[in-house]
């Protein structure tokens, strides 16, 4: 295999370790400065120049785009897709995960445990939305931001009120989350590879820091990580469109709560810690890829004329519910189920005999004119308004009730 490190040094701690692991294993492996390449547009000949050259075949690229340069590094990652070639992080899930806001968004429509987050622009509604994730102290958060820079903790309402307004005054734009206050001061990260945690540990702030960050002085110790954290951070990692990732996870008292997801995972604390070879299960994940590649059924099963993919919900009271695959009736029509989603289990592949349950999703490969008959509706849901408690707001009520219409969720 020839394997393209995209990275800006060679002598960084990650690069060098992925670089020595490709080599243990017998692959021809360059290191390549993301910004070195020039992309060329041409009708069905999309091409990458490298310092000038026309860039030689290549099996697999490993993407390492720091902050700095995500667009241009993303721009450089889609290139290599519409070349065909294997990337480990696909351009829009290294796109997605650099911005937290986009990240959290794409996550709150799963069943993934994420800390209660708020975003604003306008002063009037910095109050209201602290109130909403449940009042101070608040976590609030750059939407850009790495190794614990960019967060900070508000103690009091005023102070975050402070925070918010200054950093607003910068042109900057923030998030307010929740404060989880059982996971102060500690939380996990989970090196995500493939579908499959390769190594977790946990990271413990230091003195008076509440940010656990290894450059911020915390300690790490190896962990093992319980079923419901090691299932979260996979699927969170999947959900993201990403096959290496790192994944930040707070202890929260209902299980765990995604803070986020890194897509170029730092190795040296992790390896440090677990003491595991780290880098060479992601080359050893590289060359199995390339060797047989997962398809992306998004692209290569709706080439048949009236076939495609589609989510079925089996919602309370279907047909289908308490029946098995093979008497729902599906095959029949022509409509394969290729993976069943149950909460946060993931059954590929379901069995003729495996029971449906109210809740349950198919992810099915068929006619899209018979399936289209079986998802249902969007229906809009209906809220009750909320009271919010408001303290030391200049109105003459003592509660304030909000009409759904107006709290743009």
């Amino acid at each position: 295999m020839k394997l393209g490190i995209l990275s800006r040094s060679i002598r960084c701690y990650s690069t060098r370790r992925l670089r020595e692991a490709a080599i243990q294993r017998g692959h021809q492996v360059k290191v390549l400065d993301t910004l070195k390449f020039a992309i060329d547009l041409k009708p069905a000949e999309p091409d990458l120049f490298f310092r000038g050259k026309q860039l030689s075949h290549y099996d697999a690229v490993l993407p390492r785009i720091g902050a700095s340069i995500t667009q241009f590094g993303t721009a450089v990652v889609r290139q290599f897709e519409q070349m065909d070639i294997f990337t480990t992080n696909s351009s829009a899930g290294i796109s997605n995960s650099r911005d937290k806001l986009r990240s959290l968004q794409i996550l709150s429509r799963h069943q993934i445990g994420i800390p209660e987050t708020t975003f604003v622009r306008d002063k009037r509604d910095v109050l209201p939305a602290i109130e909403r994730v449940g009042g101070s102290p608040v976590i609030i958060k750059l939407l850009e931001g790495t190794q614990g820079i960019g967060v900070l903790l508000a103690e009091s309402v005023k102070a975050a009120e402070a925070i918010v307004e200054l950093l607003q005054s910068q042109k900057q734009n923030v998030l307010i989350q929740k404060f989880v206050a059982e996971s102060k001061g500690k939380d996990i990260r989970a090196f995500v590879v493939g579908d499959q945690v390769v190594g977790a540990m946990r990271r413990v702030a230091q003195g008076q820091e509440f940010r656990s960050n290894v450059h911020r002085g915390g300690v790490t110790e190896p962990v093992d990580l319980a079923d419901d954290y090691r299932e979260a951070a996979i699927r969170t990692t999947q959900i993201m469109g990403l096959r290496v990732a790192g994944v930040d996870m707070l202890e929260g008292k209902d299980g765990p709560q995604i803070m986020e997801v890194n897509s170029s995972p730092g190795l040296e604390g992790i390896e440090h810690c677990t003491q595991l070879d780290i880098a060479g299960s992601i080359i050893d994940y590289i060359a199995a890829q390339v060797d047989f590649p997962e398809i992306d059924l998004r692209q290569r099963l709706t080439v048949s004329r009236g076939y495609g993919v589609a989510e079925i919900h089996i919602p309370e009271g279907s047909e289908f519910v308490n029946k098995t695959v093979q008497s729902s009736g599906l095959r029949e029509k022509d409509i394969n189920a290729l993976t069943l989603y149950r909460g946060s289990t993931v059954i590929p592949n379901p069995r003729s005999d495996r029971e449906l349950m109210a809740g349950d999703r198919l992810l099915c490969f068929g006619k899209l004119e018979l399936m289209r008959g079986l998802i249902p509706k969007k229906t809009r849901r209906i809220r009750k308004p909320k009271v919010l408690d408001l303290p030391d707001l200049p109105v003459a009520h003592e509660a304030l009730t909000v009409d759904p219409e107006e709290t743009g969720s």
